[in-house]
C-alpha cells in the first residue's frame, strides 16, 4: 500500500436550486397595506357616513385583515417575489373582497 491519503474534492453542482427565500414578510406587509387602502375606499365613496356604517359592521371588516395578509403572502410567493406584480394582484384581490363584503352588507 502506498502511504497516501485519499482526497475527495467535490465541486458545487451548478444545477442545484438556490435556497428558498422567505416570502412571508414582504407579502404580509403588502397584504396589510392593501387592507388599509381597501378600508379607506368606502370613506372615499360614502364620506363620513361610513363611520356610522362601521359602527356595527367593523367585525366583518376586521376579519378580512388576516385573510388579506395571507393573500399578500400567497401572491408574493406565487409570483416569485416580484414586488410590483404581487402588490397589484394583492390590492386587486383585497379590494374585490372588500367590495363583495360591502355589497353583501348593504343589501
Amino acid at each position: 500500500m502506498r502511504n497516501s491519503s485519499n482526497y475527495f474534492i467535490s465541486l458545487a453542482d451548478s444545477r442545484a436550486t438556490p435556497e428558498e427565500t422567505a416570502w412571508s414578510l414582504p407579502g404580509a406587509v403588502i397584504g396589510f397595506l392593501s387592507w388599509l387602502l381597501a378600508l379607506g375606499m368606502p370613506f372615499l365613496i360614502y364620506g363620513l357616513n361610513t363611520l356610522f356604517f362601521f359602527l356595527y359592521t367593523w367585525p366583518f371588516f376586521l376579519a378580512l385583515m388576516p385573510l388579506s395578509v395571507i393573500i399578500g403572502i400567497a401572491m408574493h410567493s406565487l409570483l416569485h417575489g416580484r414586488l410590483i406584480l404581487s402588490s397589484l394582484a394583492t390590492l386587486l384581490l383585497v379590494s374585490l373582497m372588500f367590495g363583495v363584503l360591502l355589497m353583501w352588507l348593504l343589501v
